[in-house]
């Protein structure tokens, strides 16, 4: 930990620029948003059931995930079994996991040909659906639930083991006594937080919603730029996007405590009382099968048509990785200025990014630029640039400690040497923060492979990446090929994060 902040001895004026441009791609396109949006009064009945759509399946994926997340969590804070790690390794997989793909893993364990219903069949019961308001929440849970866990988690590591021999020794139940506080302590920022997540879904109701019953104000946006090309329409609706999202931001701020945001979850806390040990197994077990199967399914039906996949797949595959490049060198290069300059403006001017959905960003530079050049031509730049910057609260996060840390370590003797500028940018910081930074490259890299916001709306043909095109096969009903798409989709965003984290890892300074 930093012992004490101090000025950093480096060029400042780098993150006064990047600040601007943040500034500009959020409160600049939501401007452009706000003066065309056509009024409320242009909102129709089918607008108006999006919106409640919206609300609503956040609330319930919210509410699912949190309470399935308990008993999941209290388990892993008890329990020391073999694998476990692992249990938790891949509680962190969803969060990098591209969104298409997780749709389709879940396709094939609760879709109409999936496992489940073919389960059902032979037990003679009738088959059900995963499209609609319940495939919505099902998707949800499934990136949530983990979420979930983890903050939930690291509240029963924050409890002193201290008090758990004394509720022993005392003979009290320590669900009542320290279990539930906790609780009441950590849930309401957990919601909150993935209220907001789910909120901006996009990929999740493009896929299994849609219809006047089962679309979001996102998927409206979509529809109106891309079917109906009624910009005023998709501006109003921006506008809504953006309060819904900036009220709910505000609320997670406000009811988000530190501890949600610790680490160190592979220790066990050491218990007194005993029970509970089949509440535990069940629980774990299913969580397991609910996070493996669809990845494990993605795999089996995706291997076969690997090596088979037409070329316009592997043409998309290029582009993808290309902006995914482009989007991490962008979001890294930003950060670290912003990171350099430091202060509470450069950390809020971060963060402004959660408050905006990438579709809402989306359709301001699409007013923005619409006048002077066709959209499209800056399809791939545009997706590129959007994805880092919605990546930047997160990097930022990652990158601004490790900076001030190094500063609060070697900043003085850095002084006394006269390094300044680049040189103390090269000798000083950066082997310092390698760690961190492949860390934060790695995630961007993974979100931007995984994208299927931006892209949507502005690309063509020929211009389609990855995500894109596997989405168009699904919608084609090329069953094989999509599943080798997302296979393939799959390796690369895993593959890309790989590397970079491992990269970092490398011979790090420290």
């Amino acid at each position: 930990m930093a012992r004490r902040a101090r000025p950093v001895s480096l060029p400042r004026w780098p993150g006064a620029v990047a600040a601007a441009l943040v500034l500009f791609i959020v409160v600049g396109t939501l401007l452009a948003v706000g003066l065309g949006a056509n009024g409320p009064a242009s909102l129709g009945a089918a607008d108006l059931a999006a919106i409640r759509f919206t609300i609503v399946q956040a609330l319930v994926s919210a509410l699912f995930s949190v309470v399935l997340a308990v008993p999941v969590a209290r388990a892993l804070a008890r329990r020391k079994f073999r694998g476990r790690g692992l249990l938790i390794t891949l509680l962190g997989a969803p969060f990098i996991l591209p969104v298409i793909v997780a749709v389709l893993g879940l396709l094939a364990v609760f879709g109409r040909n999936g496992l489940l219903n073919e389960a059902l069949a032979v037990l003679g019961f009738a088959k059900v659906s995963i499209y609609g308001f319940w495939g919505v929440i099902l998707a949800h849970v499934f990136f949530n639930l983990p979420l979930a866990v983890r903050f939930l988690l690291q509240g029963w590591l924050d409890i002193p083991v201290e008090r758990f021999r004394l509720a022993a020794s005392l003979g009290v139940p320590v669900w009542r006594v320290l279990e539930v506080p906790m609780l009441r302590a950590v849930i309401p920022g957990t919601f909150v937080v993935i209220f907001v997540m789910c909120l901006t879904s996009f990929a999740v109701a493009l896929t299994l919603g849609g219809g006047p019953r089962a679309t979001t104000v996102e998927l409206a946006i979509y529809q109106a730029v891309r079917f109906d090309f009624d910009l005023g329409k998709a501006a109003v609706l921006s506008v809504v996007q953006f309060g819904l999202c900036a009220l709910a931001a505000v609320l997670a701020w406000r009811v988000s405590g530190e501890r949600a945001l610790g680490a160190g979850l592979d220790r066990v806390v050491q218990r007194w009382d005993r029970g509970g040990l089949g509440v535990d197994i069940v629980a774990l077990g299913l969580a397991f099968l609910f996070l493996i199967l669809p990845l494990g399914m993605v795999v089996l039906r995706g291997l076969p048509s690997l090596f088979e996949l037409p070329p316009l797949v592997f043409e998309a595959a290029l582009r993808s990785v290309a902006v995914a490049l482009v989007s991490t060198a962008l979001a890294i290069a930003i950060s670290l200025a912003m990171a350099i300059r430091g202060g509470g403006v450069m950390s809020l001017v971060g963060a402004l990014p959660l408050a905006a959905s990438s579709l809402v960003l989306g359709t301001g530079l699409f007013l923005i630029v619409q006048p002077f050049i066709s959209p499209p031509k800056l399809a791939l730049a545009v997706t590129a640039l959007l994805n880092a910057v919605m990546s930047l609260p997160f990097v930022l996060r990652v990158i601004q400690p490790a900076v001030a840390q190094v500063e609060a370590d070697y900043g003085r003797l850095a002084d006394s040497l006269g390094l300044r500028g680049w040189n103390r940018m090269r000798i000083l910081v950066l082997p310092r923060i390698r760690r961190p930074l492949g860390f934060a490259a790695g995630l961007t890299a993974a979100l931007s492979m995984g994208d299927l916001g931006v892209i949507a709306l502005f690309a063509t043909d020929g211009q389609a990446t990855l995500p894109l095109v596997m989405y168009q096969l699904m919608g084609s009903y090329r069953t094989g090929q999509s599943a080798g798409a997302a296979l393939l989709l799959l390796i690369l965003s895993l593959g890309l994060f790989w590397i970079f984290d491992r990269g970092g890892r490398s011979d790090a300074a420290s």
